[in-house]
């Protein structure tokens, strides 16, 4: 966790989001104490996973309504 960078919270979140296809890695979700047993998410509480990431999206939404997002995929 980085905090907020206010304005520029974009550039990192895409390239962390690039890491993470790029390395295979999932990160955990923070602060998880107890999953909604009605959604069915496949939730990584804790620790980070390893495990073949082929794509993920990033969303950025912001405060004045400006609200963006990027799909990231891997290229072989």
């Amino acid at each position: 966790m980085i905090g907020h960078t206010l304005a520029a919270s974009g550039a990192p979140e895409f390239v962390f989001t690039v890491l993470s296809v790029w390395r295979d890695a999932i990160h955990p979700t923070i602060n998880l104490s107890q999953a909604d047993p009605k959604c069915d998410l496949d939730y990584v509480p804790g620790a980070m996973r390893t495990q073949t990431v082929r794509a993920a999206i990033s969303n950025s939404f912001g405060f004045g309504g400006q609200n963006a997002s990027v799909v990231v995929k891997k290229y072989l």
